[in-house]
């Protein structure tokens, strides 16, 4: 009898850990992949959605092409699970299996940042981030915020990255003197586990004439006034808010009682949660690592290693390393990279990479190369 896995959600974790499962044990196990979307995108390409003017199915990549051996995908949306019996409930069925894998990420609590539904603009959406690219137009004058609500929120250069290229988008249409950019972020510096990215992001920032605030939130906005509430209760005035909301664990989740402070707690090494058999990858774990594509990916090789361990009937070694590597933005069409490791030693570290024709290649060799072990394009 095939053993049977189910993995909730197909992001970056969900993918690569079905795509391994299929590679090293084909029809000897029968996975059950299930999300409510139809197609997966690429985080980074929301900034190219924002910035670059291109269309979502462009970058959007159907399901319907995600086929394995081994693997079937069901597009459908979880309505319960029960970490205990490890089935799940979805608005078509229900599903029992003997390894539970919870990859289903981060949601988004737009009303825990008061006004900001309606004062402000989130762009880490599809939705939001085609939103901004039709507000972006028509914004030639004036004082724009990227602001971050709460920590930890996803990919934590990406708000950096956001402000170099709304420069160079004002920039470009000759309205750069016009405006201000100001961001704000819960964080000392812009890359904390690398003082070299952070002091090249500063140093970009200072040169493009862009305000960093640190160790500030976003507690709120104020529309009618259109300023932005620091958690210290200082304000700021906007004309154009790009924020980062707080992060949270899907509701059903949080439901199934798994969640402690918010996320889902796991061993370190192994990625099990405290329920024998079940295991929570990328942004809903708390791994005390980054919630970021590549850290998801990490966690898909340790699961996975984990499980083919158990079904040969050895132990659990540990493999997940909490090491990888993110690109950044830098405007310009330059693209730097950080290399972080968050468990080898006592604390993080994280080498820089100065941007270079080079990585901006790597960059898109690492998105193809996906695009092709997942979906076969």
């Amino acid at each position: 009898m095939r053993t049977r896995i189910t993995v909730l959600g197909a992001g970056f974790g969900g993918l690569e850990l079905s795509t391994t499962l299929s590679e090293a044990m084909g029809d000897q196990v029968e996975v059950t992949l299930i999300d409510k979307s139809d197609g997966f995108v690429f985080g980074f390409s929301k900034l190219d959605i924002m910035f670059g003017g291109i269309a979502l199915e462009t970058v959007r990549l159907p399901y319907r092409n995600f086929v394995h051996p081994g693997v079937r995908f069901l597009q459908q949306t979880i309505t319960a699970i029960d970490p205990e019996t490890k089935r799940v409930t979805t608005g078509a069925g229900s599903y029992d299996a003997d390894f539970l894998v919870i990859a289903l990420g981060a949601d988004y609590d737009m009303d825990a940042t008061p006004g900001l539904a309606e004062g402000g603009n989130e762009f880490y959406s599809i939705a939001g981030a085609q939103k901004v690219r039709d507000l972006l137009p028509g914004f030639s004058k004036g004082r724009a915020i990227i602001g971050v609500s709460a920590a930890p929120f996803k990919c934590p250069p990406a708000p950096s990255e956001c402000a170099l290229l709304l420069h160079d988008f004002l920039k470009q249409r000759g309205v750069r003197g016009q405006c201000e950019i100001t961001i704000v972020l819960p964080f000392g510096v812009p890359i904390p586990p690398s003082p070299e990215t952070s002091k090249a992001l500063l140093s970009a920032f200072a040169e493009r004439d862009i305000t960093f605030v640190p160790g500030r939130r976003v507690a709120a906005l104020d529309p009618a006034r259109r300023v932005a509430v620091l958690d210290d209760g200082s304000e700021l005035p906007y004309d154009l808010f790009l924020g980062v909301p707080k992060h949270c664990a899907p509701k059903v989740v949080q439901a199934s009682g798994m969640t402690e402070n918010g996320w889902v707690p796991v061993n370190q090494r192994t990625l099990e949660t405290r329920f024998p058999g079940v295991y929570a990858i990328g942004d809903i774990a708390f791994t005390k690592t980054p919630k970021a594509g590549v850290f998801a990916e990490d966690g898909a090789h340790a699961v996975a290693k984990s499980l083919m361990e158990r079904m040969r009937g050895g132990e659990q070694s540990g493999a997940y390393s909490g090491a990888g590597s993110c690109y950044i933005e830098f405007g310009g069409g330059q693209i730097g990279r950080v290399d972080v490791d968050f468990l080898s030693g006592p604390s993080p570290t994280g080498s820089y990479h100065e941007p270079t024709a080079r990585l901006r290649a790597e960059k898109d060799h690492f998105a193809a190369s996906r695009r092709a072990r997942w979906f076969g394009l």
